[in-house]
């Protein structure tokens, strides 16, 4: 196997009101191309901020970050803008789409901002992921007029946009009803057929259960890592 995501001696701290707080404490993780991580444990103990991490959105303390080829501890937040917008998909539990822009237009976004197709090509590119995921017939919708999973799966087309290897998602369940969290999570499991590197916070013991690989935070420190066929 091929490793994408690497993590050595990795630390967060924040410092409130001259307090210092640590949430993460030497981490050391490696995952691999192709896996569906399922990051796991209770609220409070570091794995959304390790998920920031992951992705750019926050900087360690300490430690070192590799995800694909670049290393994001050593890159400046206009950089690190830029490679997520073309190296990453992100999905949200609120889905995170712009409330005035209609579904198409949210999935073309990215594209948008990476700028490396024309107009028609990002429209039609938009258009295919939609129809993918049976969103076809609300393209031309804004996100209040669909229902919760239609949003949801609508910010899994966007996160596809620009096809990147790996897909991030924080607890990307967590707002919809049972039936509707099984669909989605089954998109995810398909994604990963395709190739596709899935890490996934959630606090669903049933689908963390499903994925190849749990690995579970307490504490700020990897507290256990286990991995399983599907």
């Amino acid at each position: 196997m091929t490793a994408i995501i690497e993590l050595n001696d990795v630390c967060k701290d924040y410092n409130q009101l001259g307090n210092t707080q640590t949430v993460l404490v030497d981490i050391n993780l490696t995952l691999f191309t192709g896996e569906f991580v399922a990051i796991v444990g209770e609220s409070g103990n570091g794995k959304s901020t390790l998920l920031n991490l992951l992705t750019g959105i926050d900087s360690p303390t300490r430690g070192e970050i590799m995800v694909g080829r670049a290393f994001l501890h050593q890159m400046k937040p206009e950089q690190l803008s830029r490679w997520r917008c073309s190296n990453i998909g992100i999905v949200f539990q609120f889905f995170q789409l712009l409330p005035a822009l209609s579904l198409l237009q949210n999935v073309i976004l990215p594209m948008d901002f990476a700028n490396t197709l024309t107009p028609r090509e990002r429209k039609e590119k938009a258009m295919h992921l939609l129809n993918r995921f049976n969103l076809g017939a609300f393209a031309h919708r804004l996100p209040s007029q669909v229902s919760g999973g239609q949003q949801q799966r609508t910010a899994i087309a966007r996160a596809l946009a620009n096809n990147p290897p790996i897909i991030f998602a924080d607890e990307p369940t967590g707002n919809l009803d049972e039936a509707t969290a099984q669909s989605v999570f089954d998109l995810f499991c398909q994604l990963r057929h395709e190739g596709k590197t899935i890490v996934m916070v959630t606090h669903n013991p049933i689908l963390a259960q499903a994925t190849s690989r749990q690995i579970e935070i307490r504490n700020g420190r990897i507290l256990s890592d286990s991995r399983q066929s599907m």
